[in-house]
């Protein structure tokens, strides 16, 4: 049976992600056109270097507890947690990590080389579908939480 600390972890770190990217979403990015032209493609660089080991230690945390997760369906559905939840977040989770390595990343690539407006405007625009998705996916973990703690211990 999975434990309480699954659950926990995973929404601490989907919820984490959550936040990061509303950050990222609502003020980071939108400063990107400030910077100015010459010092761009160095700051973009470095924004990379400093954001990837935050960002992706928590987004390899999620990934490992969302597997874990489908792999208890069962006994998530024997402490009232529904057998979509686990799947619906697994699929948000394959939706963000699709768009992170599709689009977000070769945008910023571009931008390494150097301010581009249209970029600049692609990566702001399209970033709303890891900010839609964590944000659905810390909604869901939370969910899962309350509905793990409010069902009756399983007696052995």
């Amino acid at each position: 049976m999975p434990m309480p600390w699954l659950l926990v972890v995973h929404a601490v770190s989907t919820c984490f992600m959550a936040g990061v990217i509303w950050i990222i979403q609502v003020v980071h990015y939108p400063l990107f056109g400030m910077v100015g032209r010459d010092g761009f493609a160095a700051y973009e660089r470095s924004h990379a270097a400093r954001i990837t080991p935050v960002v992706g230690t928590a987004m390899l945390i999620e990934a490992a507890c969302t597997g874990l997760l489908l792999l208890a369906l069962g006994d998530l559905a024997a402490r009232g947690v529904p057998r979509w939840m686990p799947i619906a977040g697994a699929v948000l989770l394959a939706c963000i990590w699709l768009s992170t390595f599709a689009v977000q990343v070769p945008l910023h690539a571009q931008l390494g080389q150097g301010f581009d407006e249209a970029a600049h405007q692609a990566l702001v625009r399209s970033n709303w579908i890891r900010t839609v998705g964590w944000t659905l996916r810390c909604a869901l973990a939370a969910w899962m939480v309350v509905l793990w703690m409010q069902a009756p211990p399983v007696r052995a």
